[in-house]
């Protein structure tokens, strides 16, 4: 076979090996009865999304992912994709009215789902996670991938050997998760959210549609007429169609993700320049755009606290690199510095201590004598006074009790994980989780109706947490 012949339109057919028909009639009757909504699909539906739901709020890929295995919306998709090439009418409402269906039920579910938490407040989303938003932006990457893993589901159903790849395409074609990320975005009333979710899912399922008619059509699963004839299906083309239909607002997309991403940069970039001339740390950057200026906090590592006309050349170097407004906010977390090459020098107090010596008093000695007549020389008393030592105060070295610390228990009840605070009530720098043990240091004050420990965790961050949240472990001796 020869170049020519081999890129001819007959030898592109007879390298793809027809499906025979037996294994044909089987396959058609598994992707038939998979695609079509029962109590089965419907309950692994309501699985996949609470689990997808969940993952999606808490920020866990992990979690996202065990919900794509689960999920079962790329059957109905499948079914679509064969019905195109078969021509089953049949096949194609149950699939379409499954994959409607299953799609509805996930939106709804997680939007309940998201307004149960917003009401008592498992998580506090206090800005969007990160796995949230890694769905609303769609790209073409995106199709691309959507495209590979339709072709590459719909060629190990039709070889059994090689079925064992459908969970690794289950996951990275992702259909699920962006369902549940339009629930979200419904109820946080974020109308860019659920709009780019939206659109992420019907982008993988028209090419994963598309792609899996297409092998469906390279298998021989069309009537005898188009293999005969090697024409394509129409529903085949309008697949395509609507493919490129689709590749308009995933190119506006992308180019506003990208332009999105070098702003960015060029922030953090600036950003990071001012911060280090003041000898500090960037720890955190969140940045918001209102209108023309941009609202940015920020969250430094310090040694020494910073003055307030610190924080105004601050300002105005960023404002000065950015040439736009910026309205700012300096979190400050205070580091000590510790060299071990220079060990920390013990300073002894000592406490001066006032010492009185009693020593001798004066006496007064008297001797008689006796009435004579002639006057007789006596003794007169004298006063005699000695010299008697001061107080003196002498420096010596009194003992001072120092507190030792105790170890303490995490208790939570409901909450998810407790904060640490660098100070009580201010600014947090890490967190625990129920159970976990800390070190209960000396520092113990109270501010905001609560008393607030100073206390050591096993990552070696000291901080303030409130007291009501410890339980101290105390050692019972044993008989």
């Amino acid at each position: 076979m020869n170049l020519r012949d081999l890129f001819s339109k007959k030898a592109f057919f007879n390298l793809i090996h027809p499906v025979e028909n037996n294994d044909k009639n089987a396959i058609i009757a598994e992707i038939a009865q998979s695609a079509s909504s029962g109590f089965d699909f419907f309950l692994l539906v309501v699985l996949s999304c609470s689990i997808a739901t969940l993952g999606l709020i808490t920020d866990s890929p992990a979690v996202i992912i065990g919900a794509m295995l689960v999920a079962p919306l790329m059957s109905p998709i499948l079914g679509i994709g064969l019905a195109s090439i078969t021509g089953d009418g049949q096949l194609t409402r149950n699939s379409a009215t499954a994959l409607l269906a299953g799609g509805v039920m996930a939106v709804v579910l997680s939007s309940l789902m998201t307004l149960v938490n917003a009401r008592l407040p498992f998580v506090v989303l206090q800005e969007l996670p990160g796995e949230v938003l890694a769905r609303t932006h769609p790209t073409p990457i995106d199709l691309v991938v959507a495209m590979a893993g339709g072709l590459a589901a719909a060629y190990a159903l039709t070889k059994p050997n090689i079925s064992a790849a459908l969970p690794g395409v289950a996951i990275a074609t992702a259909l699920m998760p962006p369902l549940c990320t339009v629930g979200i975005g419904i109820t946080l009333l974020r109308w860019d959210v659920a709009g780019g979710a939206l659109l992420l899912f019907v982008t993988n399922a028209i090419t994963i549609a598309f792609a899996a008619a297409m092998v469906f059509f390279l298998r021989g699963f069309a009537p005898e007429t188009h293999i005969i004839n090697h024409h394509l299906p129409r529903t085949l083309v309008i697949s395509a169609i609507l493919i490129l239909i689709l590749l308009v607002p995933l190119s506006y997309y992308s180019v506003s993700f990208f332009q999105q991403a070098n702003e960015n940069r060029r922030i953090n970039e600036i950003v990071v320049e001012q911060v280090h001339f003041l000898n500090a740390d960037l720890i955190d950057l969140v940045t918001r755009y209102n209108g023309s200026g941009l609202d940015m906090v920020l969250t430094v590592q310090t040694i020494a606290p910073l003055s307030y006309e610190q924080v105004v050349e601050l300002q105005k170097g960023i404002v000065d690199g950015l040439n736009k407004p910026v309205s700012l906010k300096v979190n400050q977390i205070f580091a000590k510095q510790l060299d071990p090459l220079v060990p920390p020098t013990p300073t002894p107090t000592l406490t001066p201590t006032a010492t009185f010596t009693l020593g001798p008093s004066p006496t007064v000695t008297a001797t008689p004598t006796r009435l004579t007549n002639t006057p007789t020389p006596t003794l007169t008393p004298t006063h005699t006074v000695t010299m008697t030592p001061t107080a003196t105060s002498t420096a010596t070295s009194t003992p001072t009790h120092t507190p030792t610390p105790s170890i303490a228990q995490v208790y939570l009840n409901a909450l998810p994980r407790l904060l640490i605070y660098q100070s009580p009530g201010g600014p947090v720098i890490g967190q625990i989780y129920q159970w976990q043990t800390v070190t209960v240091l000396y520092g113990r004050r109270e501010a905001n109706g609560l008393i607030w420990v100073e206390i050591l965790d096993a990552e070696g961050r000291i901080g303030w947490v409130p007291e009501i949240f410890l339980r101290p472990i105390t050692s019972t001796p044993i008989p």
